[in-house]
């Protein structure tokens, strides 16, 4: 088996007990972001899987894109990552 030389881990445990590994995270040529994707993205830079830089070449988001997203998920957790719950969480 062959593996990719990465820097950085190949895999990190969640507080939750499930384990994130670089196969979870999304395609690089992905260009419809779901909440889901968002969510993995988020996760893996939070816990060391990827770093910030890595993540914003590899999906070509901006760093703007990438903190409204981060932010949306540390006060709503995934459902604030919704398109459609954008606007319900910018009123409260």
């Amino acid at each position: 088996m062959y593996l990719k030389k990465v820097m950085g881990p190949r895999a990190v445990t969640l507080p939750d007990g499930s384990i994130l590994t670089r196969g979870d995270l999304p395609a690089p040529d992905t260009r419809r972001w779901v909440a889901s994707r968002k969510a993995v993205v988020v996760l893996a830079v939070e816990h060391g899987l990827a770093s910030r830089a890595e993540v914003l070449e590899r999906y070509d988001l901006s760093e703007e894109e990438f903190d409204l997203w981060t932010e949306a998920a540390r006060l709503h957790g995934a459902e604030g990552l919704k398109v459609t719950a954008i606007q319900k969480y910018r009123q409260l």
